[in-house]
């Protein structure tokens, strides 16, 4: 039996929440740009418990900007998709399989963009949301009057003016614009992108002022590792459970976090805020970034290399690991969570730090290290090196952890067959390990004000300890120096 509406009265499975027949009617109060798992797991999650709780009573339309995936698994099932979600919370094992009912339909914007932007004629839709990568929120050369414009910035533009004419500009009429793309300030680089794009375009002036005026561009944060489809055998004995075969299914942890920068217009029309302590709307997100940032991408940058040197392909592998897990909590907890570069109690850190070892302990989640070395050497910059500079304003020492992750990185760029380097700077390395030994090439990447922003030697006794590692990593191997290192007493 497959996953459709029609379908939901013969699924009786205890194990399942399904959707009340009310939700099918409710208005569509939400313009998605993105199809993918991370949405659907986390924005539309959201959404759809208010929906059951009666807090929100609106639907999203999906927006397809690709020609990749399948739209047609969409249409197949009425837009319901199930969510599995394992892990611990406080403690306690959760296993729920929600039967989401947020989306209303998926209309592609090649072939279906007329029908996209009668929805700004709607006064019931209020809010736009997307998740188009970090490539989507760029400025590239576009006109609202293609059908359908390139970009997703082009598009949203097009939205926005069809609005703003429908309504006469009324202040009413304005929307809730929230990206959930990750990159810092996602909601004010948008925001500066369209204004640019209207003015390349010779938009009326009281249109920009009413966007400027009426529209809420609002930076966000979203936290929720939500994989996918689960393996073949999972995937199985879940639809054995279930009683039913979904083409969307998709498992995701409990963790869930959307820090929303907004005021109190905002927090009153994304009123689904209501159903679940993951949403958070306040006027200054930072601190959630930062923690986020450093605590969790930041653990994983330093241990990618590391981890997949030694030989495990999950994150959760490596967790099982004692000398592996001692390396990361004491990474992240003794080194990290006191070197953030924001204000905080250090208690908070360690408090958010110890949440996401549980997460990095998931049985349920097959996070694969490979994925997480994708452009290795942007991703330390960003994420790492701001820590790496304030612990030296605080200390004079080289932090250990920290150093064996560079080393790691550094042997992990040399690229020897089976691993891939998917990263930009992957040329670079390929021509410095062909051209010098390994403690030059440690050497020659510090110094390099090109990959971090600063010479990295200049680090009272940091490029020594990163050479050190170097070696003991070529010569004894990742397990024994992770060994070595674990087995210290770190203060």
């Amino acid at each position: 039996m497959n996953l459709n509406r029609e379908n939901l009265k013969h699924i009786t499975a205890k194990a399942v929440t399904k959707p009340a027949d009310a939700i099918f009617s409710l208005p569509e109060k939400v313009l998605q740009f993105g199809t993918g798992v991370l949405l659907r797991g986390l924005p539309d999650y959201f959404i759809d418990k208010a929906n059951r709780q009666g807090l929100f009573n609106g639907r999203i339309v999906v927006v397809k900007s690709t020609d990749g995936g399948d739209a047609g698994a969409f249409d197949r099932q009425d837009s319901l998709y199930t969510l599995c979600v394992r892990g611990i919370e406080e403690g306690k094992k959760v296993e729920e399989n929600i039967i989401c009912s947020a989306i209303s339909r998926v209309l592609s914007a090649r072939d279906q963009w007329q029908e996209i932007v009668k929805l700004a004629h709607s006064p019931e839709m209020q809010i736009i949301i997307s998740n188009t990568t970090e490539v989507g929120i760029q400025l590239v050369d576009d006109d609202i009057r293609r059908n359908p414009p390139v970009s997703f910035p082009g598009k949203l533009l097009a939205f926005l003016y069809q609005r703003w004419k429908a309504f006469n500009g009324s202040p009413e009429s304005g929307m809730i614009v929230i990206p959930t793309e990750l990159i810092v300030d996602n909601g004010k680089k948008l925001k500066g992108i369209v204004k640019e794009l209207a003015q390349m375009g010779q938009l009326e002036a009281d249109f920009v002022v009413w966007m400027d005026n009426h529209c809420s561009f609002c930076s966000s944060l979203v936290d929720r590792i939500v994989p996918g489809k689960p393996d073949a055998a999972t995937l199985k004995q879940l639809e054995h459970d279930l009683g039913y075969t979904d083409g969307l299914l998709s498992i995701s942890e409990v963790y869930r976090l959307w820090a929303i920068e907004g005021d109190e217009k905002v927090r009153k029309i994304l009123s689904f805020a209501n159903a679940d302590a993951g949403v958070i709307i306040e006027p200054d997100i930072e601190v959630y970034r930062e923690l986020k940032l450093r605590l969790l991408n930041g653990t994983h940058t330093l241990s990618c290399g590391l981890a997949f040197l030694a030989g495990f392909d999950t994150v959760k592998n490596a967790m099982d690991d004692p000398s592996f897990a001692t390396f990361v909590a004491d990474l992240m907890l003794k080194e990290i969570a006191p070197a953030i570069p924001y204000d905080l109690p250090l208690q908070e850190a360690r408090d958010f730090g110890l949440r996401v070892l549980d997460r990095f302990r998931n049985p349920h989640l097959q996070h694969q290290w490979i994925s997480i070395t994708m452009q290795y050497t942007s991703k330390l910059k960003m994420r790492v090196i701001p820590v790496l500079l304030r612990h030296y304003e605080k200390h004079h020492f080289p932090p250990a952890h920290m150093a064996l992750g560079f080393a790691a990185y550094i042997l992990f760029m040399r690229a020897q067959p089976p691993h891939p380097v998917n990263d930009d700077k992957a040329g670079y390395f390929a021509d410095l390990w062909h051209k010098y030994p390994a403690p030059e090439v440690a050497t020659i990447t510090l110094k390099d004000r090109s990959l971090w922003g600063a010479d990295l030697s200049q680090l009272k006794g940091f490029e020594g300890s990163v050479r050190l590692y170097l070696d003991d990593l070529i010569a004894k191997g990742p397990v024994a120096t992770l060994a070595q290192l674990t087995s210290k007493v770190i203060l």
